[in-house]
């Protein structure tokens, strides 16, 4: 069979993902490995960026993923797709500061006299490297450090902020993050800080190039408008990358859910075996967030009740077979986790079973002692 002929299954497809990112059977790899398979862990909420790792392998707790960030330096914590904050491995930062730096610039979403000319952008962009280069500041320290390097406009507070306005300069801290030239470091106690994390990007095409095929390794097949809305970019540029890409032999089509889709080239391979088993997902989990389509994964009742809008990733998300069936929290009190899960229908005994088994892994990543409580759940979505 060949690609121009292969026809892949949702099913097929969604139990090929799972498999890949320790989903179906968890087994023993390092923080750094996992993370790459997603390929890039949302990391808004740290703690659930550990859970995410931790129940995708053996062993791993959300200590061997702070140490992963902060001692061992094998993750980063940095802005990734969408300009939000994710966990990257280390090894792969090159690609990925090559390839978000490159990726079109949209419609300025600032105020007129709010904006920054190109050579201004340039200029904190490199006063950003200069100060953090062997440091570790906070976004005060680094304030300071950009104001005397850039120049006093780079301090006019002309960005509205959650309880203030912000200095002009921060407007670029994401693009800095693309560019390679900020990470986050360890926390100073309640405050946040940045350092540098001293990676060459590489050229823009050929880290597009491999970013189109991370992910199309980990969640293919899929469409360039599937990769646009992972990246919150434009349809028609994505379809232009993929075109360009294909055209050096590196993917190859096939049919999905009856139209074309993309995977690696040579990456034909599916099991006919179905998923079976209960997952239970955190907040922001990469895979509830790229997996395409969307209404497969999420089908009927789970779709109004486990996205805010259509939106994924806003509630955790209890898995069964290999689709969302349900939503779950938990809540900490010292070692104590309080985990409710709510079914969207009922479960069996044989996966009530599974899920205290999951509850308890949640509860061995968190270093705590997890107790399941099956019931509503009266949480909200995340913003």
């Amino acid at each position: 069979m060949t690609s121009r002929t292969a026809t892949v299954t949702w099913s097929a497809a969604n139990a090929r993902r799972m498999a890949r990112q320790g989903l179906t059977a968890p087994g023993r790899l390092a923080p750094a490995e996992v993370v790459g398979t997603l390929p890039a862990a949302h990391a808004q909420v740290l703690s659930a960026a550990g859970l995410s790792v931790g129940m995708r392998t053996t062993g791993v707790t959300r200590a061997d993923v702070r140490d992963a960030l902060w001692k061992d330096r094998t993750l980063v914590k940095t802005f990734g797709p969408r300009g939000t904050v994710h966990l990257l491995p280390m090894a792969e930062l090159p690609m990925w500061t090559g390839a978000l730096s490159a990726l079109p610039t949209g419609r300025n979403p600032f105020a007129k006299d709010a904006r920054m000319t190109p050579e201004q952008v340039e200029a904190v962009l490199a006063a950003i490297e200069e100060a953090l280069t062997g440091a570790e500041l906070t976004v005060d320290e680094l304030s300071e450090a950009v104001v005397e390097r850039a120049g006093a406009w780079a301090g006019d507070l002309v960005m509205p902020a959650f309880q203030g306005m912000w200095p002009r300069w921060r407007q670029v801290m994401h693009l800095a993050g693309h560019r390679g030239v900020l990470c986050f470091a360890p926390d100073r106690g309640r405050k946040v800080t940045y350092t540098r994390p001293g990676v060459v990007p590489l050229d823009g095409p050929e880290a597009l190039a491999g970013l189109v095929r991370r992910y199309l390794h980990a969640y293919g097949p899929a469409t360039p408008a599937h990769f646009a809305k992972w990246l919150a970019m434009p349809p028609g540029w994505a379809a232009e990358l993929f075109a360009g890409t294909a055209a050096r032999g590196e993917i190859e089509q096939v049919t999905y859910e009856g139209g074309p889709a993309w995977v690696v080239a040579g990456d034909t391979g599916f099991s006919a075996e179905p998923v079976r088993g209960v997952r239970l997902l955190p907040y922001f989990d990469a895979f509830l967030i790229a997996s395409q389509p969307r209404e497969k994964l999420f089908p009927g009742a789970a779709y109004t009740r486990a996205l805010a809008g259509g939106q994924a990733g806003n509630f955790p998300v209890l898995l069964v077979d290999g689709t969302a069936a349900g939503v779950w929290h938990q809540r900490r009190s010292g070692r104590r986790i309080a985990v409710t899960v709510e079914p969207l229908a009922p479960l069996t005994a044989g996966r009530l079973r599974e899920l205290e088994a999951e509850v308890a892994r949640v509860g061995e990543v968190l270093e705590g002692n997890a107790e399941l409580t099956v019931g509503e759940v009266t949480v909200g979505a995340h913003a």
